[in-house]
């Protein structure tokens, strides 16, 4: 798993004379308008990455897993992603790669 500091340290790596607080400052700027776009309801498209869309779940009976009780579970809007054609080609032909490696 990569989190935040880890990304913005690979971002580091792969850019000479990139600073931490110049690359977490513009990652965080991205995240926010990522999600504020999805809360104002409009779809986020970043060719060659994917989309970020906001899809309705709709309210439904589900269970407690610690007692079993039936709960009402509220309807309620949850954000998705779909990636795009490049980045499910990049992600298959490096995980097939790994795999075939002994």
């Amino acid at each position: 798993m990569i989190n935040k500091p880890d990304l913005i340290e690979h971002m580091i790596a792969s850019r000479e004379n990139s600073k931490y607080e110049d690359l977490k400052y513009a990652l965080e700027i991205i995240l926010a308008t990522i999600a504020d776009s999805l809360a104002d309801g409009e779809r986020v498209e970043v060719r060659g990455f994917g989309s970020f869309d906001v899809r309705y779940h709709e309210p439904h009976i589900g269970r407690n897993p610690r007692t079993g009780e039936r709960i009402s579970v509220p309807g309620r809007y949850l954000p998705y992603f779909k990636p795009g054609k490049e980045l499910r080609e990049r992600v298959n032909e490096r995980r097939t790669r790994k795999i075939a490696e002994p």
